[in-house]
């Protein structure tokens, strides 16, 4: 299996993921939604609350250690998981630690901006910095390194984790890694599944498993739910990181056209913000499986799923997976909106 997937394991790694992270039957929200969802449970690789960003991050703070840096840069969301875990990340290596929060969520209280991920920033030492537009990957990117800038004048060493398209997927390899291991996990159990549920936004994990799961044979349909922007501007993104990741393995790229399958129907009103349909996901799926999900990736992706039943994507009695991506401490920074929701649901 590991032949298939081409270098792969040549590139340099730190380890921050527990194991491989389970498979686990829903059989509850499956009675609701009439199909068998699995849920992989990458809210458990371990680390400071676990997520899909601790895979992601072991490539690039195995590339930030093989460079000799002692400090390491991020660039996202106020309530950005991936800021959260390279936080961590940086503290269990030793690492000093920026992170520059973006503003990508209108109309936020003081609950939004200081609970959640960025009191676990502040808990894990992170140094924070602020830029003010959300949706400006190209000058975040260019104010992160403008400030890696001003560290290395001061003697620093440090590493940026980038954000936007035009670099390489580094951090999409810890979702090829993903895909080996659930293809693997899948064959243990001799179960097959009819399709797969995945979160959409930076495209790190959606790209990685697509070009993991075609890499290793599998055909299985992987439905990306859109959670940052639309489908029409999702698709090339998608597209793009997956021809960026084959000769990264040094394999021809797997990936079609027709295997990119986006669904943005649960989208509105944008980033990070919560809509009737992800708030359905949310309680339904912690009242009937005591599991949390958060309002911008996993509510959202929940919803999806359920859109897709609905429509008859995913057929009646069909046996999906969901991949749980974590993001559970963004929770609480939801807690007024939540609350005043739950009021009247």
């Amino acid at each position: 299996m590991s032949q298939v997937l081409g270098k792969l394991d040549d590139y340099p790694r730190a380890s921050l993921v527990s194991g491989p992270t389970p498979i686990e039957p829903a059989p509850r929200l499956s009675g609701e939604l009439g199909l068998e969802v699995l849920i992989k449970r990458d809210d458990l690789t371990g680390l400071a609350f676990g997520g899909n960003k601790n895979r992601q991050l072991e490539f690039y703070f195995g590339a930030a250690r093989e460079a000799g840096a002692d400090t390491v840069l991020i660039t996202g969301a106020v309530q950005s998981n991936y800021a959260r875990t390279a936080a961590a990340a940086a503290a269990r290596h030793g690492l000093a630690m920026h992170i520059q929060l973006e503003e990508r969520v209108p109309h936020v209280d003081d609950t939004y901006r200081l609970s959640g991920n960025v009191l676990l920033d502040d808990l894990l030492g992170a140094v924070r910095h602020s830029y003010p537009d959300g949706e400006d990957e190209a000058g975040a990117d260019a104010a992160i390194r403008q400030i890696a800038d001003d560290l290395r004048a001061r003697g620093k060493r440090p590493y940026v984790i980038p954000l936007g398209p035009d670099n390489p997927p580094l951090g999409a390899l810890g979702y090829v890694v993903a895909a080996r291991e659930i293809v693997a996990q899948l064959d243990a159990a001799d179960t097959k599944v009819d399709a797969v549920v995945a979160a959409s936004g930076s495209g790190f994990t959606h790209a990685g498993l697509l070009v993991g799961l075609r890499a290793l044979g599998s055909q299985v349909p992987l439905y990306g739910i859109c959670v940052r922007r639309d489908a029409a501007r999702q698709r090339p993104r998608i597209a793009d990181k997956c021809r960026a990741l084959a000769p990264m393995l040094g394999i021809v790229d797997p990936v079609t056209d027709a295997d990119i399958l986006l669904d943005d129907d649960c989208l509105a009103p944008g980033y990070g913000r919560i809509n009737d349909a992800t708030m359905a996901a949310m309680l339904l799926t912690a009242r009937s499986e005591g599991l949390f999900l958060d309002p911008p990736y996993t509510g959202k992706t929940m919803a999806g799923l359920i859109h897709l039943a609905r429509a008859g994507d995913l057929a009646a009695g069909s046996r999906v997976l969901f991949i749980h991506t974590g993001g559970t401490p963004a929770l609480f920074a939801y807690a007024p909106e939540l609350r005043e929701r739950m009021s009247t649901a």
